[in-house]
């Protein structure tokens, strides 16, 4: 339903009606089959700034390519099946969107996946190093705060890193609190703006209520509850799928809602803001998610912290060990790989 999307922070499909020349974007999903892959591949296929769908997975993809294919959208459709058929799904690629990995069950925190999901991001993205190395990649697969330091240093490894290029997808931590803030203020979501920064799993997780457009005031102790709901939100989807899975189709949505951002922004669209965990010296951390002004070359401008309130800046604080943490475990995890 494309009016789902006709909305101010992804009005992508609206302005990209008008502007058909540059609707080119080539787009590959790495990890395609999954519970993320098979809703944002749909979402995707949808959009008519999208002219080439290529879909990867280890297994299952060509049926899921083939059902997407009779679509009446523009975009072709095409799936790869298993490592050898990987370099041709990345070769000419402008955007690279990766929600390959296993999910979180009940009980599981986002690190617990990190072994795993580490060494499948890590043969993913030395793929797209070697075969399409100037696309924009990015990384939904937990934990983001780890995953992109690998990404980083993998491409470094290949002689072609460039951190404008290179995104952490934390978008649905901004839909989420969107969502929440609009509940409580009885606010249409569409209209409502939650800047959220630092990184992608719990108390790293930073909501700027304080930023929020329009202005809304919480009394301090629901201003603690909210928080805590939109750090906490991937676990309340965990625990009410109960095993069978975590947040996939919301995580579709905001995974589409940043590609249509980034692809609006390559078309030359000016003014396209959205957060995103990036390399960044807004902090002491190496990697940190703020709002970033995106471009035609990817990032363009850091916009940064903003002024944020003294309950902002206790949990900034806070978050930074944890956050030097994950990355410091995702940079010495490409250092010791054979």
């Amino acid at each position: 339903m494309l009016s789902a999307f006709a909305r101010p922070a992804c009005a992508a499909l609206r302005r990209s009606f008008s502007s058909s020349a540059q609707n080119n974007a080539k787009v590959a999903v790495l990890g395609a089959s999954g519970g993320i892959g098979q809703p944002l591949s749909l979402l995707l296929k949808n959009s008519p700034l999208v002219s080439r769908l290529t879909l990867y997975d280890i297994a299952h993809t060509p049926g899921v390519a083939a059902d997407l294919s009779h679509i009446e959208t523009r975009a072709t459709v095409k799936g790869y099946l298993g490592p050898e058929q990987l370099p041709d799904c990345l070769k000419g690629c402008d955007v690279v969107v990766i929600p390959a990995g296993v999910p979180r069950k009940p009980g599981m925190t986002r690190d617990d996946l990190f072994n795993t999901n580490a060494t499948i991001v890590a043969t993913l993205t030395a793929a797209c190093a070697q075969h399409c190395p100037e696309a924009m990649i990015c990384i939904i697969a937990n934990p983001v705060n780890s995953t992109i330091p690998i990404t980083a240093e993998v491409f470094k490894k290949h002689g072609v890193y460039n951190p404008n290029k290179i995104f952490g997808v934390t978008t649905l931590d901004i839909v989420r609190a969107n969502t929440f803030v609009a509940e409580l203020k009885g606010l249409d979501p569409a209209r409502v703006n939650v800047p959220v920064i630092g990184g992608h799993a719990g108390k790293t997780i930073i909501p700027l209520i304080s930023q929020c457009t329009p202005k809304v005031d919480f009394p301090q102790d629901q201003l603690a509850t909210l928080t805590g709901r939109i750090q906490e939100a991937g676990t309340e989807v965990v625990k009410a799928k109960a095993g069978a899975g975590s947040a996939t189709l919301s995580m579709a949505y905001a995974g589409a809602r940043f590609v249509f951002s980034l692809v609006d922004a390559m078309n030359g669209k000016e003014g396209v803001v959205e957060c995103s965990f990036v390399q960044s010296k807004e902090t002491e951390c190496t990697y940190f998610s703020t709002p970033l002004l995106l471009g035609k070359k990817g990032l363009e401008k850091n916009l940064g912290l903003g002024k944020i309130s003294p309950f902002e800046e206790k949990m900034i604080a806070e978050a930074i060990p944890e956050l030097k943490a994950s990355i410091k475990k995702g940079e010495d995890f490409v250092k010791n790989m054979k």
